[in-house]
């Protein structure tokens, strides 16, 4: 397969089109953004965190059963996944109070919840991704209840392999973003699983191993990424 014309350029990935219609090749940037875009920047070798960790955490999901738009990676930045229709759902998960949720209900960070949290946001960057419930979903058509209820149970067994695995590496997994897309019409994970779209925390000392060293301007992000590389085996 050879790769072929940009397709969409987003805040952290460009997607190229290939030769074979039911593949894209992606390609990790190093560009960082907060706040639906509102804070920029740049990580250096963000990029080939995301890509490496991404594939890796989609290759020990596939060994649980869980079906990926991994393919192949290419090269440090450039993995060629299937080409999905993306469901317009990001799709979150949290087992601890952190972030938005703990400034909501008015949670200190890490409060511990008597069980994982499922939200759903609509994808839509202009309207700033706003949270929907099940039913606001399926009454204005984003997703139909066989496809909440798919992704639902997807989520919360990619959640189960994840905590296991991070834990063993002595992270612990705060909250993450997952996202899924249609390839011929079956749901699989999409997207990425890295330290842009998760929040990791050192298991003992609650360090910060995530993306909300950038937010937050604490510094050390890059160490971060490359710590997290580290944990897993691939630095």
């Amino acid at each position: 397969m050879k790769k072929r014309e940009l397709l969409y350029e987003g805040k952290a990935k460009k997607v190229y089109a290939m030769s074979d219609p039911d593949y894209c090749m992606v390609e990790y940037k190093d560009d960082a953004t907060a706040f639906n875009g509102l804070k920029k920047g740049t990580i250096r070798g963000k990029g080939v965190v995301n890509n490496k960790m991404s594939n890796f955490m989609f290759k020990l999901l596939a060994d649980k059963g869980i079906e990926t738009h991994f393919v192949e990676e290419v090269s440090d930045r450039e993995t060629i996944v299937k080409k999905v229709s993306i469901v317009p759902l990001e799709v979150i998960i949290r087992n601890k109070a952190a972030g938005s949720l703990a400034k909501k209900l008015g949670l200190e960070e890490g409060t511990e919840l008597k069980c994982p949290i499922l939200e759903f946001s609509y994808k839509n960057d202009e309207l700033g991704d706003p949270m929907v419930n099940d039913s606001q979903i399926l009454a204005v058509g984003i997703a139909t209840r066989e496809e909440i209820d798919t992704i639902s149970e997807i989520a919360y067994n990619v959640n189960k392999y994840m905590v296991e695995f991070f834990a063993s590496v002595g992270v612990e997994l705060i909250d993450f973003k997952l996202e899924f897309g249609k390839f011929h019409d079956k749901i699989i994970l999409a997207d990425e699983i890295s330290p842009d779209t998760c929040r990791f925390w050192d298991i003992k000392t609650h360090e910060k191993l995530d993306k909300d060293r950038f937010r937050r301007d604490m510094g050390g992000v890059e160490e971060a990424y490359a710590e997290m590389m580290r944990r897993i085996g691939l630095q």
